[in-house]
């Protein structure tokens, strides 16, 4: 017998006339395009059967044995039926810079400027933290904000710093400068007007950068989640757990342990970044 792939070979180089097939060879489909039946004959070759592609008024016939017709047509079927919508159309993105990292850079020297100066300042950590009573009972709305930019330790700010300029990049070259840092900048505030709001009236004291790091790792897994639904494609659900559970991943590795670690504002932060994230790109095609 010859072997599936040199009668693969035979059709593709010397397209062989109908005279010199075998007797008794039965269609198993007809193709457009030459490429369209080569990928299909791929399918019967990998299930170790030979198969002959020969052009015909209507496209190109796939010629198969018939002791293996009924396989062969299921086989097909699945593959049409896996491929559909792929490959994927490519994402239209954001234009991205090499110059994307400036403005994390700038926003980590202002952080560490206002920790250097909370040190010798220690009334900015009760003026500016974030504090649910002065929110809902005195008006301080500023506190959401302020809170972003204070730290209770070195450590504390320089982690968050390098987390931050790595996520917050990852976050502009996703969605854009602009849009990127509007999205970040909605997403921590209302993280922390979030966590604020379920503490309240209970004492609650809240200061520290990662709530903003956690709203960006929300943004872009929500992104990530409204991209994949988009997608036409038969397993798209699960490439969206995935990419949930990446997320989530991250949040239970980074956010959840540790001293003093405020794992409510890395939840509201995240969740409202997730939201934003997937809401951001509704028009986006995928």
């Amino acid at each position: 017998m010859v072997s599936p792939m040199s009668s693969l070979e035979s059709i593709a180089h010397s397209g062989s006339s109908d005279e010199e097939l075998p007797a008794e060879l039965v269609e198993a489909g007809v193709y457009p395009t030459s490429k369209d039946g080569f990928e299909h004959s791929l399918v019967v070759l990998a299930m170790g059967r030979p198969c002959w592609l020969v052009p015909a008024p209507d496209g190109h016939r796939l010629l198969v044995e018939p002791n293996v017709l009924g396989r062969a047509r299921e086989q097909l079927t699945r593959f049409d039926r896996e491929s559909i919508g792929w490959p994927p159309r490519p994402l239209v993105q954001s234009a991205t810079y090499p110059t994307d990292v400036l403005t994390p850079l700038l926003w980590a020297v202002v952080v560490m400027a206002v920790f250097h100066e909370q040190t010798v300042r220690g009334g900015w950590v009760t003026a500016g933290g974030l504090d649910p009573a002065a929110l809902f009972e005195r008006g301080e709305w500023w506190r959401v904000g302020t809170a972003l930019f204070l730290h209770a330790d070195a450590g504390h700010a320089v982690s968050n710093v390098v987390t931050g300029i790595l996520v917050f990049t990852a976050v502009l070259k996703t969605l854009g400068r602009l849009k990127g840092w509007l999205l970040l900048a909605a997403a921590s505030l209302a993280g922390n007007l979030a966590v604020a709001a379920i503490n309240y009236p209970a004492p609650y004291r809240s200061i520290g950068a990662s709530t903003a790091i956690f709203a960006g790792i929300g943004l872009l897994t929500g992104r990530a989640l409204r991209a994949l639904a988009k997608a036409e494609r038969p397993h798209r659900w699960r490439a969206m757990f995935v990419a949930l559970a990446s997320g989530l991943l991250m949040l239970a590795l980074y956010g959840a342990g540790g001293v003093q670690v405020d794992l409510g504002a890395h939840v509201t932060g995240f969740g409202c970044g997730l939201a934003l994230g997937f809401i951001a790109v509704a028009g986006l095609k995928a």
